[in-house]
């Protein structure tokens, strides 16, 4: 079955997946005079950077997400299909996907990165990921309903299991979610929970390696720990998860933790389309490309951001899996697509670091900047300047913005729903 998308007389580029990526190359070529198929399975782009926010009740899914069709509503040259991509042939330049068969000029693979548990399946079935709206839903939702199920517990170890929560990872996510839970347990739960003794709550956040922020500075590692310790988190760095059985945490070098919520932040693993070719794979299931984002082995199939792997001279380990990174490539993929169709030069790809920012609570940051490096009250001032202009849609900006004043002069937010879809009978 052949998908029903427009036929024209223009080369088709098929980009895979609307991330930050894929989102950025179908602008930039919208107004081109290449024809855009632009594939995703949701039917909207999600901002991955706030997604804690939501799985700790600071922002509703809708106010970073935004529809595909909204973004491209005024332009002719792009066709959205929501779609899973089941296998690319490179041979015969075809995508099978479960909406029929997609053919393509150029293809772009820009789907990203999956929550990596390192093989262990245990951990994959128990720990709670939060890579998606719907995973940070997730642990909203399991997050809440523990509290509610800790006010029947029956005896105090139990009541505690189920009040404390593990974070797993010292990454910008696993600081910045642990550090929100932390001002919850100070400022919000123990007025919606007045007959739970919150002062037995205990977050930990975990961490294999010997500091946390592992890729920013020493003095933006130290401080995001002082902050974290300062709020009454738990801060275990050299410290690895060896399993989980959704009740007790086993660790490698201490006593098991236990807890029933435990939020795995701990590591990415590239997601893979059966017909990328193996010899192209890299760690962490990275595609390796050359220099203007081309699959290594092939003449018209890209991949660009988290799943993408390039080496430059200062980046031997490839580029960090950052959004900055994707956007980037993107940017300079749309040239080069460009100048490949109208047969001229390629520039290569430069990776620009435009520096790594990290928010921890309240008036808390670090920020690690090319030229400067700076944390406390300013460079939360700057994390939260640079990630609303980065959401998508005025008005999404504009909810963030009221959700964010109003919890920053309140200490409250009226986002503590569980909310869960019902399963239809009969």
């Amino acid at each position: 079955m052949k998908a029903n998308i427009p036929e024209t007389t223009q080369k088709r580029v098929v980009i895979i997946g609307g991330g930050f990526g894929g989102l950025k190359l179908a602008r930039k070529l919208s107004k081109s005079n290449l024809q855009v198929v632009l594939l995703d399975k949701n039917n909207f782009h999600q901002f991955q950077p706030l997604f804690y926010q939501v799985a700790t009740a600071g922002l509703e899914p809708s106010t970073i997400s935004f529809p595909f069709r909204k973004v491209f509503q005024k332009t002719k040259n792009v066709s959205i299909r929501k779609a899973n991509v089941t296998r690319i042939d490179a041979k015969d330049n075809m995508l099978a996907t479960d909406i029929g068969s997609i053919a393509y000029d150029y293809l772009v693979i820009a789907i990203g990165a999956d929550t990596n548990y390192f093989g262990n399946k245990q951990l994959e079935k128990q720990a709670l990921p939060m890579k998606s709206v719907t995973e940070a839903l997730n642990i909203r939702n399991r997050i809440l309903e523990n509290y509610e199920q800790a006010l029947s517990a029956d005896d105090e170890e139990s009541r505690q299991a189920m009040m404390s929560i593990v974070v797993v990872g010292g990454g910008p996510t696993g600081v910045e979610v642990s550090g929100t839970l932390a001002e919850m347990k100070r400022y919000i739960l123990p007025n919606d929970f007045p007959e739970l003794p919150f002062e037995k709550m205990k977050i930990y956040l975990l961490e294999a390696s010997p500091k946390l922020l592992g890729n920013m500075s020493a003095q933006a590692s130290a401080k995001s720990k002082q902050y974290l310790e300062k709020l009454g988190v738990d801060v275990l760095v050299g410290t690895s998860v060896k399993d989980y059985d959704g009740k007790r945490v086993t660790l490698d070098n201490r006593e098991p933790i236990k807890t029933q919520i435990l939020i795995w932040a701990a590591g990415v693993l590239g997601n893979t389309i059966p017909g990328i070719p193996p010899e192209s794979l890299v760690r962490g299931n990275r595609i390796k490309v050359d220099s203007i984002n081309r699959v290594e082995g092939t003449q018209n199939i890209f991949a660009i951001g988290d799943i993408a792997f390039m080496t430059e001279q200062a980046w031997p380990k490839g580029h960090p899996q950052l959004a900055q990174t994707a956007i980037q490539q993107a940017s300079r993929l749309a040239s080069n697509l460009k100048c490949l169709t109208d047969n001229k030069p390629t520039i290569a790809f430069k990776y620009k670091d435009l520096g790594s920012m990290a928010t921890v609570g309240r008036n808390k940051a670090v920020a690690d900047l090319p030229f400067i490096k700076f944390q406390g009250f300013f460079a939360w001032c700057v994390w939260m300047f640079v990630h609303l202009m980065s959401i998508v849609g005025i008005k999404n900006r504009l909810f963030v913005f009221i959700n964010w004043a109003w919890n920053y002069f309140t200490y409250d937010q009226s986002l503590r729903l569980i909310i869960r879809s019902e399963d239809k009978k009969g």
